[in-house]
């Protein structure tokens, strides 16, 4: 997943004005506590953001991935 296509999501399954508020405070407690903004500019895989903030806020994997989006594979590490 592209950081791109991370906004686009954010977007589309919470909202344009609710998602970016989202990004800027939600505090991700699998991810030592950044907040979505901090934990891309840290470097995290933007997939891996999308999975924290998604599991945090129970958002269930039929809506995640946004209607035209497939659940694209995850990094190799």
């Amino acid at each position: 997943m592209r950081e791109r296509e991370f906004w686009e999501l954010l977007e589309e399954v919470f909202g344009r004005g609710y998602g970016r508020s989202l990004s800027r405070d939600q505090r991700l407690n699998e991810l030592d506590s950044l907040t979505v903004v901090e934990a891309l500019d840290a470097g995290v895989e933007p997939r891996t953001v999308w999975n924290v903030l998604c599991d945090q806020m129970d958002i269930p994997d039929s809506t995640r991935w946004g209607k035209d989006h497939n659940a694209p594979p995850m990094p190799a590490r």
